[in-house]
């Protein structure tokens, strides 16, 4: 049963919301525009704050889900360490969709989702730490960095169970992985910041 609930998830990890949205409000191709990315952010780029915000929402759901199905599937003696891979697949679903040839997004806001279920308390930590550094910087990408790079440390000092740190561990490493190419633009000074309000691009010239 381990197994199926951690092919469930990756497959609803793998429903690429930010794509699926962009194209029936826009008729537009999301990976054409902007980053690239097909996540929340780079669909504000497309669509306008409103519609990012319903991607991001639809992406943590997707990670909450895949937790909660793993929970309600599962029995009761199954080792918790099931119900945390579920969410993990559905982070890589999300990462590398099946449904868009193993591309996808960065995880930022399925990793929400999973927390959201599993640790409550370590989801509002890292949401904090986001809003923070992104209104301190405007740069969205840094705030989902160093969230990542803090996820193992506050667990461990705000939750302790070791399968949890071992968790966030893993997620902040994901996060740092999929943000490799804006580490290497902030460290170069070359990081696009946010723009308030968000401005709708008319274009795909900005794709990198």
């Amino acid at each position: 049963m381990g197994i199926i609930t951690i092919a469930i998830g990756y497959i609803i990890g793998s429903i690429p919301f930010a794509y699926i949205v962009t194209r029936l409000i826009s008729g537009k191709d999301v990976r054409k525009f902007g980053s690239g990315n097909v996540g929340a952010t780079n669909a504000t780029r497309v669509m306008g704050l409103p519609y990012g915000l319903m991607v991001a929402g639809l992406d943590i759901f997707k990670g909450y889900i895949a937790v909660l199905l793993a929970r309600f599937i599962l029995p009761v003696e199954t080792p918790y360490y099931f119900i945390i891979l579920a969410g993990v697949a559905a982070i890589i679903g999300h990462n590398w969709s099946v449904f868009l040839k193993f591309t996808g997004g960065k995880g930022v806001a399925t990793t929400c989702g999973v927390l959201l279920n599993l640790i409550p308390v370590i989801f509002l930590i890292y949401v904090l730490i986001w809003i923070v550094i992104v209104l301190s910087t405007r740069y969205v990408s840094l705030a989902s960095i160093l969230g990542g790079i803090a996820l193992p440390f506050v667990t461990y000092y705000v939750n302790g169970n070791i399968l949890n740190v071992i968790l966030t561990a893993f997620l902040g490493i994901l996060i740092l992985y999929r943000h490799k190419g804006n580490i290497k633009r902030l460290l170069s000074g070359i990081e696009n910041r946010m723009k308030w309000p968000p401005k709708i691009e008319g274009s795909d010239s900005d794709v990198r």
